[in-house]
């Protein structure tokens, strides 16, 4: 049997892939954590699919659960919010699982920040303007970060930058933030990305704790600082991308990240 890990995604049933689906369905077991996975998704189950909410449980006994499920010779999905790859504790069961010799695979889901992008319509990479995008979270009541990943190095890219498990601490965070990018530098905040409860805050470094901090968020909110958050309406993001220009093939046509652009160096 194995242990199958699924990206829940960020919320919505209907944005689970259709092989998230197909194992949900055929799973003896479904591992949820009852925080961030609402009843809609947990619908995909079998009628007859046992489910273990872990919002309550430790690593161990999160560990616990999958295999005991695997030494009754069932298939068990642990869901995952939003994508694996992104503050799953993937690595801390899957080794345990390797420990215990019991398989395991992963199933990609659609991670929290796509969601808010999505919600915001928008493009975190603008050309010209932004090309990186950095997902990162801070310190608090958390595992510390790395000495090297504190928030100013990160911010000191200029790239769009996506901030996980934040929320509480949004006022200091954008206090800080504001010597990278300026305090005029547009800020969104997505929480229950996709479902029927999803907040949408826009603002200012300057200005967006006075916005966010009456609505009382605590859980599933990202933060996202970026330029590119308002270039569609900024006349000054007049940059288009080399890929889909009509005349990057022609001779002599130079690709505009090798143009000056006015009021930036050259």
């Amino acid at each position: 049997m194995t242990v199958h890990f699924v990206g829940a995604g960020p919320g919505a049933a209907d944005l689970l892939t259709v092989r998230a689906v197909t194992l949900l369905r055929e799973a003896q077991v479904c591992v949820f954590a009852g925080t961030y996975v609402d009843d809609a998704v947990l619908a995909m189950c079998g009628p007859g699919t046992r489910r273990v909410d872990t919002q309550h449980l430790d690593l161990d006994a999160i560990t616990t659960a999958l295999l005991e499920a695997h030494a009754a010779g069932l298939d068990v999905v642990r869901l995952c919010s939003g994508d694996p790859s992104l503050y799953s504790a993937l690595t801390e069961q899957t080794r345990r699982l390797d420990t215990a010799g019991v398989p395991w695979d992963v199933t990609p889901g659609v991670p929290a920040y796509a969601a808010a992008a999505a919600a915001l319509g928008v493009e975190l990479t603008v050309p010209e303007l932004v090309q990186t995008v950095v997902l990162t979270r801070t310190q608090a009541r958390s595992t510390s970060m790395p000495e090297a990943e504190s928030l100013g190095s990160t911010a000191a890219i200029g790239g769009s930058l996506v901030l996980h498990l934040g929320i509480t601490r949004i006022r200091a965070l954008a206090a800080e933030l504001a010597d990278a990018y300026g305090p005029d530098c547009p800020v969104a905040v997505v929480a229950f990305a996709s479902q029927p409860r999803e907040v949408v805050v826009r603002g200012r470094l300057d200005d967006i704790a006075d916005r966010v901090e009456p609505l009382g968020l605590r859980h599933t909110a990202v933060i996202i600082v970026s330029r590119a958050l308002t270039a569609r309406s900024d006349a000054a993001c007049v940059a288009e991308s080399h890929l889909y220009d009509a005349a990057r093939d022609r001779p002599g046509v130079t690709a505009p990240s090798d143009v000056s652009r006015p009021g930036r160096p050259g």
